[in-house]
């Protein structure tokens, strides 16, 4: 335990004595605030913020838009639609010339055979894809609809779908997500993303300080000192707090930062995270980290430098992007489904898949902590597993990393 401890002290004091870490830490509160202060001075102003309103934009363009009725289908114009915002030509040729003319900014052709093909023409003076995308273009869209449905507005509407759709939860009502809130039907997701950037980022420290120590030569000469379990256990602590540390810090600076800008953060009513979700989190990050930072000190110890060390980290960190790309299919439309029970009961997936359970809430009693206790297992198993690894890597020193020698080394056939 006395040669842990002193591993840990080392490797915190190594990493805050580095200039770089300096600069992480303090480098993104300082251009968060700088980012306040110009969008608190933009905002002051009335005509700095007309300005950039315009830049990001664009110029309006009031003008009307013609169009060609050659189907017959336009019969009149509903009164949701501004006055003057169509105007009508007897011809292509008449529409194309105001068109040229600059009176009209877009011309919309509607063929004879508009009720057959479904198909409109509409011709615009600039190049701009974005430009048909909405505003006018929407509402000749609505006008035809409109005319199709015999100018009864409301048929109109149901031609685009039901006007409300009543959600039914058969989960409890106290964590039923509230249907008139889209961050609280995305929380799952946001839970996940902010979960899994966390785990990846820690565990990401002790992979770069692996393969530094290992081009240098340093962990040769640690290993003499202290077995190989000892020197990866207080890597795995001792950078696991600074990481820890350095992400409270910045939360902490973020929630000053909203305070001295004025605006405070609170969830809305809908969401409910009580206090017992921020300790399964606390839990949930300690153990995904060391099992990453395990999988990080494995992949350092055999690659021969950072940068094939780098390129492999996508196999490794795979299984914990899994519950990201799923998070919309998957834990914010069933997340007591079959598939999010196991993502979350896998240990490698289940730091950030467990979260989200819990964030949409229905999780069984148990499911947390079978899944606490398989990631301990897990835990046992890698760094035991990788700490074999630092013995076998300097048979393997020089050659270029393979999965299939990482795999075996995990596994003790090395």
């Amino acid at each position: 335990m006395r040669k842990i401890m002193l591993v840990l002290k080392n490797e915190i004091i190594t990493l805050i004595s580095r200039p770089s870490f300096w600069l992480a830490l303090i480098g993104l509160p300082v251009v968060g605030a700088l980012i306040f202060a110009g969008v608190g001075a933009i905002n002051k102003s009335a005509g700095a913020s007309q300005t950039v309103s315009q830049v990001v934009s664009g110029p309006q363009d009031t003008r009307p838009e013609g169009y060609v009725d050659l189907s017959g289908i336009i019969r009149q114009i509903p009164e949701s639609v501004p006055p003057k915002t169509f105007v009508s030509f007897i011809d292509e040729a008449s529409g194309r010339a105001a068109l040229a003319a600059g009176k009209i900014s877009a011309l919309y052709i509607v063929p004879a055979d508009y009720i057959q093909s479904g198909k409109l023409t509409s011709i615009r003076p600039d190049l701009n894809p974005l430009a048909g995308s909405g505003g006018q273009s929407g509402l000749f869209t609505w006008m035809l609809q409109v005319n199709l449905a015999g100018g009864n507005t409301l048929f109109a509407n149901l031609l685009n779908g039901p006007l409300k759709v009543d959600d039914v939860s058969l989960a409890p009502a106290s964590i039923a997500p509230n249907e008139n809130n889209p961050l609280a039907l995305w929380t799952p997701y946001i839970i996940t993303l902010i979960f899994y950037m966390l785990i990846v980022g820690s565990a990401t420290l002790l992979l770069s300080n692996i393969s530094k120590e290992k081009e240098n030569r340093v962990i040769e000469m640690l290993l003499t000192s202290v077995t190989s379990r000892q020197l990866l256990t207080g890597k795995i602590i001792g950078l696991g707090i600074v990481g820890l540390g350095q992400t409270l810090f910045w939360f902490g600076t973020s929630y000053i930062l909203l305070n001295l800008s004025g605006r405070t953060f609170q969830l809305p009513s809908s969401i409910h995270l009580p206090f017992s979700f921020l300790a399964w989190g606390l839990v949930y990050f300690l153990l995904g980290y060391a099992v990453y930072a395990s999988l990080m000190a494995g992949l350092g110890a055999l690659a021969p430098n950072l940068r094939e060390a780098s390129q492999a980290t996508f196999v490794i960190t795979l299984p914990l992007m899994v519950p990201l790309f799923l998070s919309s299919s998957v834990f914010m439309q069933a997340p007591n489904g079959m598939i999010a029970i196991v993502l979350s009961l896998f240990p490698l997936s289940a730091p950030v898949a467990m979260m989200a359970r819990l964030s949409a809430g229905g999780v069984a009693w148990w499911q947390p902590w079978l899944a606490v206790a398989l990631l301990a297992a897990t835990i046992v198993f890698v760094v035991r597993a990788v700490a074999g690894m630092f013995r076998a890597q300097a048979l393997l020193s020089g050659q270029g990393f393979k999965f299939n020698l990482f795999f075996r080394a995990l596994a003790g056939k090395l």
